[in-house]
């Protein structure tokens, strides 16, 4: 049996939030789910500029989880950019 998920700090709050391509409707692209964590990950590194050791202690995690984030949000976002799929932003227990 897998341990319980840490309770992750997220400052932003983007659930419900949809990035998509113009010109197509939703129901019609294939979905792709950021999670609210994966998304605070890029927004403290990427956005902010923060190494991941800081992130990490910003958002009550290892350097190791925010890496596992980070990745997992990199691959995610390129596929839904690349591919014309809808990225579909909220929490990681919807």
């Amino acid at each position: 049996m897998p341990r319980p998920k840490k309770h992750r700090n997220c400052e932003g709050k983007m659930c419900g939030k949809v990035f998509k391509p113009t010109c197509t409707p939703l129901r019609e692209l294939p979905r792709i789910h950021l999670h609210q964590d994966e998304l605070e990950a890029l927004r403290l590194c990427d956005l902010q500029g923060l190494f991941q050791e800081q992130a990490g202690e910003k958002m009550g995690i290892s350097r190791g989880t925010v890496q596992r984030l980070l990745t997992s949000a990199h691959k995610k976002v390129a596929e839904a950019l690349t591919e014309g799929a809808a990225l579909i932003m909220g929490n990681a227990d919807d």
